[in-house]
């Protein structure tokens, strides 16, 4: 399986299957923005009935973004059709080996036991959804994102860019990191730390997930995990080591 972090320049092939029942379209260009940093999305398609009124939000959007509207009618009452489209179409795909990883756009837990089985044939998975989903869809993904911390840059939560803004927005936030998640930080700081005890944060981050698919510092109001990390500093050390050709620093951490 390849390696998703959305560093790497393998760019892996992503299908894209979205339950357009299940989500609001005005979260619609944050889940797209998002996806494309894991890979490229080379199958889109969205289910639902298109011949419902609540549907047309989505037109412009299908449009703009090449995304095949996939028609499935709703034949009973209280019965979801569009899940079990969707499950036949992502079982088709998987057995093609066109796609190197998928990306179930849901808040239904209906797909809890589709993301279980692309994960045992060595698929990547990556699950967004609303808050309010379902706690077996969220650990059956490798990554689950929330819709609601996308599109925060339209809405004004992220603007900002000096450093100055920066550290205003990182002393606000501190109050958002609930002790679970200092916790679970520095269990895995020990977990993959050396023996003076710094651990490379890139490496903490990817042990995080592994244990808490839907681990996202934008969750607690932060763009980076530095930036959260940074925000705890009774409990944290940071080191940024420079490295020999490269302008970027590499950046350890370590329990106080």
């Amino acid at each position: 399986m390849k390696n998703f972090d959305s560093k790497n320049s393998n760019d892996p092939k992503i299908a894209v299957l979205i339950d357009a029942d299940n989500v609001p379209h005005s979260n619609s260009k944050g889940m797209l923005d998002e996806i494309t940093k894991y890979g490229i999305p080379t199958i889109k398609r969205i289910y639902g009935d298109w011949t419902k009124t609540t549907m047309r939000g989505w037109k412009s959007i299908l449009l703009e973004n090449a995304i095949t509207p996939v028609q499935q009618y709703s034949y009973t009452i209280g019965k979801n059709a569009t899940d079990s489209t969707m499950i036949i179409d992502a079982m088709d795909i998987l057995h093609r080996d066109e796609v190197d990883g998928f990306c179930i756009v849901s808040s239904d837990s209906d797909f809890t036991r589709l993301a279980t089985r692309l994960r045992e044939s060595g698929k990547f998975v990556i699950g967004i959804g609303e808050k309010k989903t379902p706690q077996p869809f969220i650990v059956s993904c490798d990554k689950f994102i929330y819709l609601e911390i996308l599109d925060k840059g339209e809405e004004g939560h992220f603007p900002e860019k000096s450093e100055t803004s920066r550290s205003l927005r990182v002393s606000a936030n501190k109050k958002n990191v609930p002790d679970d998640i200092i916790e679970l930080l520095r269990g895995t700081i020990n977990d993959m730390a050396d023996e003076d005890g710094w651990a490379f944060l890139g490496d903490v981050g990817n042990s995080i997930i592994k244990k808490r698919p839907d681990f996202d510092s934008r969750n607690y109001g932060f763009e980076k995990l530095t930036l959260l990390v940074n925000a705890c500093e009774a409990f944290f050390e940071i080191d940024s080591r420079k490295v020999e050709n490269r302008s970027n620093k590499l950046v350890y951490v370590k329990n106080k």
